[in-house]
């Protein structure tokens, strides 16, 4: 069907009547459809490609840069080009927040270029992605055990590298966070009355974290919990368990003379004493 003139709008009068926010989206579209960008992401021309990613990485466009580096990557494996888009692609996943595809990706360059001249600096930037990855103490850490895996295997093969003070401070705050959730755990046990979990969790966590800011309330939590167990026992593990306690309160004494909870546990002690004294008579 031919349209006569009077259904043709001239095309000063069709832009005129066009709403300001959908004449600029449609000039926008005009001018992206017809940009060098897509052209380079529509080309069969992978050389093109890739100097327009490795220009738009440089200038920090990294979600543009992504979109022609996926084109990329199954043409340059293997490739002497390969071992740089590699470095590329994965650190764009860095830059851009994808710690989990970032870790995946450092890895796989480090595996696969190991001789690399950024070799040291991807693995750092693995670990450090696994690092991010960690949530919150209260959570599982099983992204937290692999974070300290990977970094402290980096500070073991790169002892003089750049990186390794930043590594060592990761190290510290991931074992803090977990040093945390062991001595709540403990603590939870104590608040429901399971004693002689507590004790065990405890221990556990004294063995563990010799140097915590929480050992000198986890002494003294033991000592509780191991006094609470005892006069809760039936009458013929009473003794036994109020001696265990002692032993407890001593250790807590030895490291913690000067604790402002030895008032209270003092008040404790005596009791312990005087029902030790009182099954004598």
């Amino acid at each position: 069907m031919i349209l006569t003139n009077r259904f043709l709008l001239p095309l000063h009068q069709f832009f005129k009547n066009m709403k300001p926010v959908f004449l600029l989206t449609f000039i926008s579209l005009i001018v992206l459809s017809c940009s060098p960008y897509q052209k380079a992401l529509k080309s069969e021309d992978m050389s093109l490609k890739y100097h327009m990613a490795d220009s738009l990485y440089n200038v920090g466009k990294f979600k543009k840069a992504l979109k022609l580096m996926e084109q990329l990557v199954p043409s340059y494996r293997g490739k002497p080009q390969g071992e740089k888009l590699m470095y590329l692609y994965s650190d764009t996943f860095y830059q851009l927040g994808d710690h989990y595809l970032a870790g995946y990706q450092f890895d796989r360059f480090t595996s696969s270029y190991p001789n690399s001249e950024k070799a040291e600096e991807a693995a750092f930037k693995a670990a450090k992605s696994y690092y991010e990855l960690s949530p919150r103490f209260s959570l599982d850490q099983k992204e937290t055990y692999t974070a300290l895996d990977k970094l402290q295997a980096f500070v073991t093969k790169y002892p003089d590298s750049e990186y390794l003070s930043d590594a060592n401070k990761l190290v510290q705050e991931l074992t803090e966070k977990l040093e945390e959730k062991s001595f709540k755990i403990a603590k939870q046990y104590y608040t429901i009355s399971d004693y002689k979990a507590a004790i065990a969790a405890l221990d556990n966590f004294l063995l563990d974290y010799p140097g915590s800011k929480y050992r000198q309330e986890a002494y003294y939590l033991r000592f509780l919990a191991a006094y609470d167990l005892a006069i809760r026992s039936i009458p013929s593990l009473v003794d036994e368990r109020l001696d265990t306690a002692k032993q407890y309160y001593g250790m807590f004494k030895r490291y913690y003379p000067e604790s402002e909870m030895h008032q209270d546990a003092e008040k404790i002690l005596q009791d312990i004493d005087k029902r030790l004294q009182n099954k004598e008579v």
